[in-house]
């Protein structure tokens, strides 16, 4: 996933796991951090969102800052750097949504929520040419050598990240909402 895309996805996915995460929260004695919502939020970021950032920042890093600079240029703390505020924009969003989901204002999170969504749809938008082929920023700046994405290793790397990316929230919310169905 490209760089600028994770933070909006990311706070998205938070936003979406505190919602999931009311009835628990509600019940809750501990402070949020000490969750198990929380906690379980967290670990989907670090064992699966991170690594799924970090592998486009490390491996199609043109591509993951949208042919804007040239990767190998970028310092590879500045990486880490991204990639790290990208992994805690989940617990970021969960929370800040944590207080809506409590108090099921569903308005201010369903306007929250469609904010990111709509940042989100606008980037893909407006970079569509630049997320839809697989290059180097040399060949995507020159105008040469440029591959659909679909046909390119990049292509294989961005279906099987969203798929962990699917399966991983897919499980994250299951936890999730079998610990509303466990409640006394």
């Amino acid at each position: 996933m490209p760089l600028p895309f994770a933070i909006p996805v990311g706070l998205l996915v938070g936003m979406t796991l505190a919602w999931l995460a009311r009835s628990e929260l509600a019940r809750s004695e501990v402070p949020l951090v000490l969750a198990r919502p929380f906690l379980v939020a967290l670990g989907l970021s670090v064992l699966v969102f991170a690594p799924v950032v970090g592998y486009f920042a490390a491996f199609h890093g043109d591509w993951a800052y949208l042919y804007l600079v040239r990767w190998n240029r970028v310092p590879s703390a500045l990486d880490l750097a991204f990639v790290l505020v990208a992994a805690a924009q989940i617990p970021l969003g969960f929370a800040l949504a944590s207080p809506w989901a409590i108090a099921k204002r569903s308005s201010r999170f369903l306007t929250a929520s469609a904010i990111a969504l709509g940042v989100v749809l606008a980037a893909s938008a407006v970079t569509a040419r630049r997320l839809g082929v697989s290059a180097t920023y040399a060949q995507y700046q020159g105008g040469f050598g440029a591959v659909p994405i679909g046909r390119s290793p990049l292509g294989r790397g961005v279906l099987l990240s969203w798929a962990v990316l699917a399966a991983g929230y897919a499980w994250t919310a299951h936890v999730l909402r079998s610990a509303r169905s466990r409640r006394p």
